[in-house]
């Protein structure tokens, strides 16, 4: 009996190809709408965790100023001072190893070929703090370091405009002037959770950008590696103890650094995403809700042309379940076809935005899944009154119908 009535349904769907595709139009809609935007907002959130993942998920970063929208004019904070790494590594627990940084921006030159970037000076434990392995080559060496040899690591941006992706070990490039030796090459990182190109650098020891580049031993940043054992905020809390008491910053001033905790902001990017996600999503599955509707209105023109027809199913004995039937597996038959639908104009729309959007194309079966069956939900929801309707019609009313 099902399957009579799923034929019945199908052909009568049939019938009327362009009101069925017109009818489906708000489902195909709202499903393809729904499943794009929680997807491309699930390889959105993945993105940003990657970028900053990649940054290292244990590292504080700790600069002069009192944050995003603090301050205001007054005298510029000072620079941390070069035995300042020392005594943050030394004297607080749970601290693995200080980066300490200095760095300018010039123009790179290597045989006519010209790039203009970030030099970052700073120590062999910046590899120790976050994770960047290098392609090629090597860091630098305790004897290099301390002497401030004109060596680099060079990134692969770089790389790309000097040296058009061949290897760069051994050859001699020139910065802002400065010769300098290339022997090591960064592995491709790729865009930074803030926007910016990661791998858009030369690094050299922090003596060299020191004494050839800022002409002072004073540092921009410190990045703190945290032991996975010990609490970052509790880590986090002993920095700022520490460095207001040798910044001479007492009572109730405020501090003139600051301390980020890329975990913290992982997971404030993360939550910012997933509500902008949800809030796309409602709006968008009003589509759904519209959709129904549509379905519910041709139902009920439906009901109104097949009055006679109805009324003939029930004089030759057909029961009102079957009529209900019918019709509400028509209802189902319509919503679900244009479920199918916007999950195949929902993957063109993904393989399309993704690349525009710079995120990988995800597939995730359960979002495809719940989005069909709603679909279904809808078709049982809004079609079950004109199915009732119909099934209610009395017989001798119904073929006395013009």
């Amino acid at each position: 009996m099902f399957g009579t009535t799923l034929l019945l349904a199908l052909r009568s769907i049939a019938r009327h190809k362009l009101r069925s595709f017109l009818t489906t139009l708000g489902i195909i809609i709202g499903v393809a709408a729904v499943v794009t935007m929680v997807t491309l907002g699930q390889a959105t959130t993945a993105a940003v965790q990657k970028s900053i993942a990649a940054l290292g998920t244990n590292i504080l970063q700790i600069r002069p100023g009192q944050g995003f929208g603090r301050g205001g004019g007054g005298p510029r904070p000072p620079d941390f001072k070069a035995d300042d790494p020392a005594a943050i590594r030394d004297q607080i627990a749970g601290v693995t190893a200080v980066a300490a940084q200095a760095g300018t921006t010039g123009t790179a030159i290597y045989e006519g070929a010209n790039w203009s970037t970030t030099v970052n000076g700073t120590t062999n434990a910046y590899f120790q703090v976050q994770p960047w392995p290098l392609a090629e080559g090597r860091i630098f060496t305790p004897a290099e370091e301390a002497a401030g040899k004109s060596i680099c690591i060079i990134g692969n941006t770089v790389n790309d405009n000097l040296y058009r992706g061949a290897s760069p070990l051994g050859t001699r490039l020139r910065i802002a002037g400065i010769s300098c030796d290339v022997i090591g090459l960064l592995s491709k990182r790729g865009q930074a959770g803030f926007g910016g190109d990661q791998d858009d650098v030369i690094i050299m020891p922090l003596k060299t950008v020191q004494r050839r580049f800022t002409g002072t031993t004073d540092l921009k940043l410190m990045l703190v590696g945290v032991d996975q054992a010990y609490s970052s905020a509790a880590v986090q809390s002993s920095i700022e103890d520490l460095l207001r008491e040798r910044r001479n910053i007492t009572g109730g001033k405020d501090d003139d650094f600051n301390i980020f905790d890329t975990a913290q902001i992982s997971a404030t990017l993360t939550q910012s995403t997933t509500l902008l996600t949800g809030i796309v999503t409602a709006v968008a599955a009003i589509s759904l809700i519209v959709g129904g509707i549509g379905i519910m209105n041709i139902m009920l023109v439906s009901v109104t042309e097949r009055t006679r027809e109805i009324g003939i199913r029930l004089a030759i004995g057909a029961v009102a379940n079957e009529v209900l039937m019918q019709f509400l597996v028509e209802a189902i038959a319509l919503s679900m076809l244009g479920g199918l639908i916007g999950l195949v104009v929902a993957q063109l729309a993904i393989l399309g935005l993704a690349p525009v959007m710079k995120v990988d194309f995800l597939f995730v079966p359960q979002i495809n899944l719940i989005a069909f069956g709603i679909s279904a939900v809808i078709g049982v929801v809004f079609g079950y009154f004109p199915a009732r309707r119909a099934a209610a019609l009395n017989p001798i009313d119904a073929l006395r119908h013009e």
